[in-house]
């Protein structure tokens, strides 16, 4: 296995350290130790049931570890209180049928301390930056898998977070609309300067948006590789680097 990034405390968004978790008797995660960088994209690979969704609802507080310990921004989880700055995006899009597109998207808002004209003009800001200004007031009935999608990760950035944590969330899409959202991402990645962590049982898809690819074995989940891509961006399937990157990779899943 490769050595994890050796990252003093200020320069790690996310460090897990000897995380383990259990379901009653189920060991779903045995002794996860992970550092990640300030503006990585790491994507979370490996078969069914390997715990790769497990380990991203305890980074996103949803679920508590068992064993070991997470710091965010160098801060102890249980001391940490900014959660609204971690945003998680799902395999479903999730949208609410009786709320518009713009009303979907300012969901995320309405729990914050922003008035209603910051909140409407973030909301305009994110539909335009994700092309949807011009659906504002569709229904998600009315929508193309691609633009739900695009919804639900507008919805996931107008909070402004530092931290993107998605749970496959391309996956359901045809390989051209998943194209777009991949290079969707990427532009809004570099432009906010995001921590992005993702799962995904698709190698080419973690080859085209990654820094770094972390294999889990099968249960109970432990890192088996860590696998850094220095390729420039942007990245195309077709490429023979991209492609010897998937070849190998694939050897490790």
């Amino acid at each position: 296995m490769n050595a994890a990034l050796q990252l003093t405390p200020d320069q790690a968004a996310i460090s897990l350290t000897s995380l383990g978790k259990h379901f009653d008797a189920l060991e779903v995660l045995r002794d996860i130790s992970l550092e990640v960088a300030h503006g990585e994209i790491v994507a979370l690979l490996g078969t069914s049931g390997c715990g790769k969704s497990t380990l991203l609802n305890i980074v996103s507080g949803l679920l508590k570890a068992d064993r070991g310990s997470f710091a965010i921004n160098g801060q102890p989880a249980e001391r940490f209180h900014d959660w609204q700055r971690i945003a998680y995006m799902f395999q479903e899009d999730r949208l609410l049928p009786w709320r518009s597109v713009q009303a979907n998207v300012a969901f995320g808002l309405e729990a914050s301390s922003l008035g209603k004209p910051e909140r409407a003009q973030r909301v305009e800001q994110m539909l335009q930056l994700v092309g949807l200004a011009d659906f504002a007031d569709a229904w998600p009935h009315q929508l193309s898998g691609g633009m739900r999608s695009r919804v639900a990760l507008a919805r996931s950035l107008v909070v402004q977070p530092h931290i993107l944590l998605m749970d496959e969330p391309f996956s359901k899409l045809d390989p051209h609309t998943r194209s777009q959202m991949h290079d969707q991402l990427l532009r809004l990645q570099a432009l906010r300067a995001m921590t992005v962590v993702f799962v995904t049982h698709d190698v080419e898809e973690a080859v085209v948006l990654a820094d770094r690819v972390i294999v889990l074995e099968p249960r109970p989940g432990r890192i088996r590789a860590i696998k850094p891509l220095s390729l420039p961006r942007p990245r195309i399937p077709t490429d023979p680097a991209v492609t010897e990157h998937v070849r190998q990779l694939r050897l490790e899943v």
